[in-house]
């Protein structure tokens, strides 16, 4: 099946913008800003977005659907942060926002 190149392009966004979300979420609590000076285990939180990096690589509906939902706690947490932390932390909430929200609404554009 032949796609649309916009469609294409939407699949590319969702991809590059998970992949951010991933490496972003890693390198925040490992070194960038952690909780702990030597590094937090709240990089952790990295280990659930692997879940739907896949099925979103390989353009699937039905992992785009769940993981749609999925990245809202992604997106709660960066507005929570940017609003409490201070700094370059607050600067990587941000980020983390309009990665999860790049994701969230690439998917609802590829498949109408």
């Amino acid at each position: 099946m032949n796609q649309h190149p916009m469609i294409k392009k939407l699949q590319l966004g969702a991809s590059l913008s998970l992949l951010g979300l991933i490496f972003l979420c890693l390198a925040w609590e490992t070194f960038l800003a952690p909780l702990k000076p030597d590094g937090s285990l709240l990089m952790l939180k990295t280990l659930p977005l692997l879940l739907p990096l896949f099925g979103v690589l390989r353009g699937k509906r039905y992992t785009y659907q769940w993981a749609c939902m999925f990245i809202l706690l992604y997106f709660t947490e960066g507005v929570v942060r940017a609003w409490s932390d201070t700094g370059l932390s607050a600067q990587l909430a941000m980020v983390e926002i309009v990665l999860s929200v790049s994701f969230f609404f690439a998917p609802f554009s590829t498949h109408g």
